[in-house]
């Protein structure tokens, strides 16, 4: 005989089945004048089920990714991060100018960019020109004050002042498919074209390959207004020209092969880029026109695996190995005909494991190893190269509403150099410790208060060192400290007007110590030597809103604004104070006191209208804070409307945007003006 508790039980779930059915069916089948009908199936609308995923972040990043990265009017990576809270972008103007990011300024050799999970490298001069990065294969960029929220991470992650990851697409595919095809073409001013190809393609359903190609030519050339005004008053100048020797040749490509296996992934990419570009040069002397030429070929290939091979113990290896080549020509013998050319290598590897003591408390080694060479054709060089040694231990735990992490992290490095007559000498040999640690506590849900506390250093470059007649064998690496406080809120709706709600603020203090400058090299001002004499105090604070707004008839409202203050003062020389002149307690070059962004989109169906603006304040080209030296605000808008066509098999987006609306005359770099209005169109095929 059947147990009674048994069927009891069963009795009780058939009925609680048969009440969910008969509710669904209730939903169903009333219908819009209130009447039964039981005679046929009725459909449903999708129902989704939402939920807010568990934070394990300790630091929120800043983050652009998906629609709305692809949204900004942009050209490369370097134009979506100034949308970013505490960026500075240094720009030299046109397509191909060169482009590096200053964050917090700090200086630009203190920011680690990350391609894919592993570090780009420049040993020659230690600036990632992110001009040279397309947006076409990028899913997202995350920017990190401090470093990463996350212990699972190779060595060198730990090592940067701030970091930038780029994250390429990774592919996914629809039910019952196994490619994706995209096809892109923007064309527009400065004689701009600008084809690109996505191919990605499912081997089995665990290994899948992806192809990206992309080309661009631009002739870079745009008028601009060029205006010098004398301290009396009176204008010097006001005229009109044309920028010249602006063009760029570039070709991209990118090669992918991904993979899961059972608890864990793999990736091998292989990357080449290469270009001829012109260097338009400053705008001084009333010399307008410039013939210098820089070649650029860079090739890397790396590899990255990740597992978890026993319960609460996960493991990843890193490998990479890089080429770049580069020269530079400057045919004008009136000034001084060079003709340099630079081959940099390196070899990278990187092992970390991270090990679940308890669920609440993980800890982390990670070890990695680079090695770095740079040849030249230069008279007398040194051709030197550097092993370095990164060994980071970690540790994160979450104790009630409190999320903490701390790490150390001890470099070593070693240099040589090469005699003339081939003799290898040892020039540098140095260990480093630097720790951190950081603090997240949720006072309630969705309102976190941050803190963190951080030490970094970079080494000089290769540059610094051994750049002939030039370099210092004595410099001392740059060092930098970090404070920061902070209070974060989230909130988030599913029905209603409002969706979302996202408030960042963030107060700071850093000091860079050891600050590597040039000065000149006797009583000649056309020889110069690189010295530590630099030493900078940050404070500053940065805010963030992001917003969404759901309008009726499914129309969306996405915005964004950051704002930073900075007040970044040169405290180098105590005695250089003049009230005038001097440069002590002076906002150093090139960093205003207030920026800030504005970004909006709007969505309406498979329409889309976005709409950015970005503004940089009052600031000096110099320490020496005198009206000479006094650099105006500029600020620009861009605007551009996207329409989505959706066919059977395969779907075509047609954009326009125009940059800097206004026509505004602008300087991001002193004598290096910028275009005014200028115009874009693309058309997207995708399969």
């Amino acid at each position: 005989m059947m147990n009674f508790s048994k069927l009891k039980r069963q009795w009780l779930l058939a009925h609680f089945v048969c009440c969910c059915g008969w509710s669904v069916w209730g939903q169903v089948v009333v219908s819009p004048m209130g009447q039964t009908r039981l005679d046929s199936m009725q459909h449903i609308r999708e129902v989704a089920i939402v939920a807010t995923a568990k934070k394990t972040y300790v630091l929120p990043p800043q983050r652009l990714e998906g629609k709305r990265l692809q949204a900004l009017t942009t050209y490369s990576v370097a134009d979506a991060v100034r949308y970013f809270a505490g960026v500075q972008l240094k720009d030299f103007g046109g397509v191909g100018g060169i482009k590096t990011v200053d964050v917090r300024s700090m200086g630009t050799h203190h920011m680690g960019v990350f391609y894919d999970g592993i570090q780009l490298g420049n040993a020659q001069n230690g600036q990632i020109d992110l001009g040279k990065f397309s947006l076409d294969n990028i899913e997202e960029v995350t920017l990190y004050n401090g470093q990463k929220s996350d212990i699972f991470q190779s060595a060198k992650d730990y090592g940067s002042s701030g970091t930038i990851y780029l994250k390429t697409r990774r592919p996914k595919f629809d039910a019952n498919k196994t490619y994706n095809i995209h096809l892109t073409m923007r064309a527009g001013s400065f004689g701009l074209a600008n084809p690109s190809f996505l191919w990605e393609h499912k081997i089995t359903d665990n290994i899948s390959s992806s192809l990206s190609a992309e080309y661009m030519y631009a002739t870079g050339k745009y008028k601009f207004r060029y205006r010098k005004e004398l301290p009396n008053g009176h204008v010097a100048w006001d005229t009109t020209a044309v920028r010249q020797n602006g063009d760029v040749n570039a070709l991209r490509l990118e090669g992918g092969l991904f993979g899961y296996v059972p608890g864990g992934k793999w990736h091998l990419k292989g990357y080449f880029y290469d270009s001829e570009r012109g260097i338009p040069g400053a705008i001084i002397n009333n010399v307008w026109t410039n013939a210098q030429r820089q070649w650029d070929r860079n090739a890397f290939v790396q590899a990255s695996f990740q597992k978890e091979w026993l319960k609460g113990y996960d493991f990843m290896l890193n490998a990479k190995y890089a080429n770049d080549y580069m020269r530079y020509l400057n045919p004008d013998t009136t000034l001084m005909f060079i003709d340099n050319n630079f081959l940099q290598q390196e070899v990278y590897l990187s092992m970390v494991n991270k090990y679940s003591i308890m669920p609440q408390w993980d800890v982390s080694l990670s070890v990695d190893y680079q090695w770095n060479t740079l040849q030249s054709n230069m008279h007398n060089f040194v051709n030197p190269d550097r092993h370095s040694l990164w060994i980071a231990a970690a540790t994160a735990v979450t104790i009630w509403r409190i999320r903490a992490q701390a790490n150390l992290l001890a470099t070593y490095v070693y240099d040589n150099t090469r005699t003339p007559e081939g003799v290898r000498q040892t020039m540098r040999d140095e260990w480093n410790l630097t720790p951190a640690c950081f603090l997240n506590y949720e006072v309630i849900k969705g309102l976190d208060v941050v803190a963190f506390y951080k030490q970094a250093f970079r080494m000089p470059t290769f540059n610094d060192l051994y750049y002939t007649d030039i370099g210092n064998v004595s410099l001392k690496p740059e060092k930098t400290t970090q404070y920061d406080v902070g209070v974060h809120y989230d909130k988030y709706w599913y029905s209603g007007f409002f969706r979302q709600l996202s408030l960042k603020t963030d107060a700071y203090f850093n000091q860079v110590n050891n600050k590597i400058i040039a000065v000149p090299k006797g009583n000649g001002q056309y020889r110069w030597m690189m010295m530590n004499i630099g030493y900078v105090e940050i404070a500053g604070c940065d805010v963030s809103l992001r917003t969404q707004m759901r309008f009726p008839y499914d129309v969306f409202l996405n915005v964004g604004l950051n704002y930073t203050y900075q007040q970044a003062h040169d405290m180098s020389d105590p005695t250089d104070n003049d009230p005038i002149y001097g440069t002590y307690k002076k906002q150093i070059a090139y960093i205003p006191w207030h920026s800030g962004s504005i970004t909006a989109q709007l969505t309406y169906k498979s329409w889309e209208m976005n709409y950015s603006f970005s503004y940089v304040g009052e600031r000096y080209h110099n320490s020496a804070n005198i009206p000479a030296n006094y650099e105006q605000p500029w600020y620009t808008h861009d605007i551009n409307l996207a329409k989505e066509f959706e066919f059977k098999k395969w779907k075509l987006r047609i954009a326009a945007e125009v940059n800097n609306l206004l026509n505004q005359r602008y300087e991001v770099i002193q004598n290096y003006p910028m275009p005014g209005i200028n115009y874009k169109g693309i058309v997207k095929i995708m399969f």
